[in-house]
């Protein structure tokens, strides 16, 4: 049982943590090619994916309940303390700085016509790759620590 909740646990942090890091990215193309609704697409789809983001948080846990005692593996190991606040971290900036930006983006495409030039500056694109990179480093941080387990 350990081993499937192990595979579920790094399956799902494949599958969705990647997503949730990279379609912010892909929506700043979007903004520079100034597609509104291929943006509003991506942040819809970057809500989704970092809301699915806590199954792994779940199977994490459930990892470490399975693990042998021989490993002593509590929430106040240092690794895994520091892993569940980068991730939270993560979590909260995707969804309460990286999608409304995306949001904001989208609207501010959609509202103007060609003619009025809104520039990738106007649509938020800063906030969104300030946001989406630092989220992007936190998840890679926790990787680490999952890997290395100082």
């Amino acid at each position: 049982m350990d081993t499937l909740i192990s595979v579920l646990h790094v399956a799902t942090a494949v599958f969705i943590i990647g997503p949730m890091a990279i379609l912010p990215m892909t929506a700043m193309r979007a903004i520079r090619a100034g597609n509104g609704a291929q943006v509003a697409v991506l942040a819809k789809s970057t809500t989704v994916f970092s809301w699915l983001s806590l199954l792994v948080f779940v199977f994490g846990f459930g990892a470490m309940s399975l693990a042998p005692e021989e490993y002593e593996l509590t929430v106040a190991t240092p690794w895994i303390l520091w892993s569940i606040i980068l991730y939270v971290v993560a979590f909260a900036l995707s969804l309460f700085v990286v999608v409304p930006a995306m949001k904001r983006a989208a609207a501010a495409l959609n509202e103007t016509d060609a003619a009025s030039g809104v520039t990738a500056r106007d649509a938020g694109y800063p906030a969104i790759a300030a946001g989406s990179g630092i989220v992007a480093l936190l998840l890679v941080a926790v990787v680490v620590l999952m890997v290395w387990k100082p």
